[in-house]
């Protein structure tokens, strides 16, 4: 295989509705309830789901901003795209650069939670099966698209059967008194609070979803579609999980984990392993066609807007992303590694909810593509900054 040394060939438009959703379900779902769930029960204890559904709502209002903007402007770059048709380059280059930390700091959080899982399975060091799962699935991006979907996908229905499992044992174990679900005091809501934060974290994925339209058959429709069919849907499991592991006595370690036991731990474990990891593989793939789109619109280096012949993908921005991805999964810890990608995210969804609410003011709103309600980028901003404030509280 060789780079065109001329002008590069585009990338292939070959994803359609099903496998696009199920790509963006992988990566939220993954990087979601298998990793923060503990995590969410440690802070909110009973009223997790609570913390899940409160989450939820903040991605859902800002997912319509996506869904509107990825049907406007279906470009590799996905929000720096979005901030340059709304504020102009130095805006999309600010935001390109807290996407790639953010998608990077993500990835990585979810190589370390995958790793968590995984070291029951394998007995070699943390940080040694850090560094080769990503260099796995930095290695399946470059491979092409299609195989690195189809790979995603059929990953995502295994986290959904995992889920499955999960939510019965929960159930199954559900004594005769269950334990309030929402909070009835200021504390209780501080403690919801305080787990939505970390609860965010589950639905981050969804976004990554407009970084494929340049590779999305009839994208002004078909994008819009996966990023709110993938966000409904993970927030209607992670309310279902998380109250049947409450429901089961699950704690705040090993939360899923522990609703298992026998032979059925190890199973479990082998299949939230692939789980977890796979939200590695998406934002891989995410961040790779961030660079790409960049690339193209000259706001990065030429030669990471070239795509290989033989793949079909930008290979060197591919690589950039897999060494950045690696560099940071390697130096820091789980928990400093969530807070930083939900700041950074937050911050981010508040830029693209004002670039929608300027892009409105500034053109039509186009008849042939889905439109978010006037109100959703005012509600998805807001929402967004008490999610940071919660943090601070």
């Amino acid at each position: 295989m060789k780079d065109t040394n001329g002008p590069s060939p585009a990338l292939r438009r070959i994803l359609t509705f099903w496998p696009l959703m199920f790509y963006g379900l992988g990566v939220i779902v993954g990087a979601g309830i298998y990793v923060s769930l503990g995590e969410v029960i440690g802070l909110a204890g009973s009223a997790a789901p609570t913390s899940f559904v409160i989450a939820g709502v903040c991605a859902a209002m800002t997912g319509l901003a996506y869904a509107d903007l990825s049907g406007r402007f279906p470009e590799a770059a996905g929000a720096a795209a979005y901030a340059r048709h709304a504020f102009g380059d130095k805006t999309a280059i600010a935001v390109g650069g807290f996407t790639t930390i953010a998608a990077a700091v993500s990835a990585a959080s979810i190589a370390r939670g995958a790793v968590t899982y995984i070291d029951d399975l394998v007995p070699l060091p943390a940080t040694l099966l850090v560094a080769l799962l990503v260099i796995a699935f930095g290695v399946i991006a470059i491979w092409g698209v299609r195989q690195s979907v189809a790979i995603a996908a059929v990953i995502g229905a295994l986290e959904i059967l995992g889920l499955l499992g999960a939510f019965s044992m929960g159930v199954t174990r559900a004594g005769d008194t269950w334990p309030s679900l929402v909070p009835i005091d200021t504390a209780g809501w501080h403690n919801a609070m305080a787990g939505a934060f970390v609860a965010f974290f589950a639905f981050v994925g969804f976004e990554a979803l407009g970084n494929m339209s340049e590779e999305v058959r009839d994208a002004k429709r078909t994008v819009p579609r996966a990023i709110l069919a993938s966000v409904a849907v993970s927030m209607v499991i992670y309310t279902a999980v998380s109250a049947s592991a409450v429901m089961g006595g699950a704690g705040a370690e090993n939360s899923l984990g522990s609703l298992f036991s026998g032979r059925w731990t190890t199973i479990f474990t082998f299949v939230a392993s692939l789980c977890v990891a796979n939200g590695a593989l998406v934002q891989i793939t995410m961040l790779s066609r961030l660079f790409y789109g960049m690339a193209a619109n000259g706001e990065l280096p030429a030669f990471l807007a070239r795509i290989n012949e033989g793949t079909g993908t930008p290979v060197h921005a591919t690589a950039l992303a897999t060494s950045i991805i690696l560099m940071t999964s390697v130096s820091l810890t789980f928990k400093s590694l969530i807070v930083i990608a939900n700041l950074l995210t937050l911050m981010i969804f508040i830029v693209v909810n004002l670039a929608l609410l300027r892009v409105r003011r500034m053109h039509e709103d186009p008849e042939d593509v889905f439109t978010a309600p006037p109100w959703a980028p005012v509600l998805g901003i807001l929402l967004s900054v008490l999610m940071l404030a919660s943090y601070f509280w």
